[in-house]
């Protein structure tokens, strides 16, 4: 079986370089970091679902039914609002300046320090979340190929690095947008064929097993106890703001709308996608119940970890191999293509902010045409090395679903670009653009004290995903103490 699905992984390689010989083709810089401005919006939208989706929500969605049920499901409404924040206040704002690094607009709008400390914000969110993303999958195909062949964990991070950069390496986002379309095709066939089987194996409908499901407590969307990092509405509130930090606040994913033809085309693909990504997150929801129910009816015994415990990020592995030879090729050709996804853009966007909000080298008369994309590739391979490293180095402190872990990461490293952007939109007040980065660090430390400490001083709360929210106004709030006098 292992050879099949070896081959497979080969065919799908090959595959996804001949879409980047097509797309790559008299690449030039602006190809590189803006696509030609000629994408059409229904193919970024469609291409955005993989791009979201991910490695970590191809497994740790599903798993995540096991413990959460489907309150997972509030958070993703939320996002619907996140987005329309998104077509209709960011987009046009990132138009109308012409912006290829969405980070220029502080600099513009606020100053240099600030430009520089919201890029940095976004290199490190960027970094550890898509590496870890990236890491779930070479986890993954570790645990249930390579290590059997005695291989160790590292090599297969390297290739699937050095794949990753080799597609992206020339047409960069243009690239990017048409192979995500791929991604997102094969991730979302390896959900429906897994549903498809396990209705098939255990011969039941899935009106059936939607009954089962609720019988058995699993499909519980809102959880009502307000103390709980769960309740429905700090899930929806911070799927919201998730979604604006996350997509808004991104340059890896705006970067994708910015290549559209026009603010209307990107409006679109906006709306879009957000619709058609709650209807996906749902199957993936299905998906984690029909897991567990194959679990509960044919005495399937659950991955556990050393203490006993289900590790739910283990769940749709586990049972994907043990349905049959044809499930286990399309899960791992959905887990790549997710770990595809994920991991071209973000490496694209780096790149981009690095070059346009750290070097300026777009502004920056010295250098030839040639020059500037000797540089630009030089700063891609950097970012490539740095990314593996952090895969690698992740490894020993994989303890828990990643969905969570990202979640939290974000809450910290996300929050100051919300306040930055919240104070340069919502105020006409200039700051002392030097203080910018102590405001930008102080937030989320003063953030993880009060998180690590809020069931005791907080009456039993427990801070969810919103953490971002209260970050991103300690951000507003001290960006208002270093504010100037005079009022511009």
């Amino acid at each position: 079986m292992s050879t099949i699905i070896l081959t497979c992984f080969v065919l799908y390689t090959v595959l996804l370089f001949f879409v980047t010989w097509l797309t790559s083709r008299k690449a030039s810089n602006d190809t590189y970091f803006r696509g030609d401005k000629k994408s059409p919006w229904y193919v970024v939208a469609y291409g955005m679902i993989g791009a979201s989706l991910s490695g970590v929500t191809f497994m740790s969605v599903p798993g995540g039914v096991y413990s959460g049920q489907f309150t997972y499901l509030p958070l993703v409404l939320g996002y619907i609002l996140g987005y329309i924040v998104i077509a209709y206040v960011l987009l046009p704002l990132y138009y109308k300046l012409n912006l290829t690094s969405i980070y220029s607009y502080l600099g513009q709008r606020i100053g240099g320090a600030s430009e520089r400390t919201g890029s940095l914000f976004f290199i490190i969110s960027r970094l550890l979340g898509s590496a870890l993303r990236m890491y779930l999958v070479v986890f993954v195909l570790y645990e249930y190929m390579f290590k059997a062949w005695g291989v160790p964990f590292w090599i297969p991070a390297v290739v699937f690095i050095v794949l990753i950069l080799a597609y992206t390496f020339r047409g960069g986002i243009k690239t990017v947008i048409w192979t995500d379309t791929l991604q997102t095709t094969f991730l979302l066939l390896a959900a429906i064929v897994t549903v498809v089987c396990i209705l098939s194996e255990m011969d039941i409908s899935i009106v059936d097993l939607l009954a089962q499901m609720t019988e058995s407590g699993k499909t519980k969307v809102f959880e009502t106890d307000w103390q709980n990092d769960k309740f429905y509405l700090k899930q929806i509130l911070s799927g919201a703001f998730i979604t604006i930090t996350m997509t808004g606040l991104d340059q890896d994913m705006m970067q994708k709308n910015l290549t559209c033809k026009s603010l209307k085309d990107a409006q679109k693909n906006m709306i879009t996608f957000s619709l058609s990504l709650v209807v996906v997150n749902v199957l993936f929801l299905v998906l984690g119940g029909a897991l567990i129910y194959y679990s509960q009816q044919t005495g399937f015994a659950l991955p556990v970890n050393e203490a006993g415990a289900v590790v739910n990020d283990k769940i749709f592995p586990s049972v994907a191999f043990h349905l049959s030879a044809f499930t286990s090729v399309v899960f791992v050709i959905g887990l790549v293509a997710a770990g595809y996804s994920s991991a071209d853009g973000t490496l694209t966007a780096l790149t981009t902010t690095f070059y346009h909000d750290f070097l300026y080298l777009d502004k920056n008369q010295q250098y030839t045409e040639q020059q500037k994309i000797k540089l630009r590739k030089l700063i891609h391979i950097s970012f490539a090395v740095v990314y593996l490293l952090i895969i690698i180095a992740f490894k020993p402190f994989h303890t828990e679903s990643l969905i969570d872990t990202l979640f939290d990461i974000a809450g910290y490293t996300y929050g100051p670009l919300l306040g930055l952007y919240a104070f340069g939109l919502f105020s006409k007040y200039q700051v002392k653009d030097k203080y910018v980065p102590i405001v930008a660090v102080l937030s989320p430390v003063i953030c993880y004290i009060l998180k690590m400490n809020s069931e005791e001083w907080l009456w039993g709360y427990r801070f969810g995903f919103e953490i971002i929210l209260l970050n991103g106004l300690l951000t507003c709030l001290g960006l208002f103490l270093i504010r100037k006098q005079e009022n511009k």
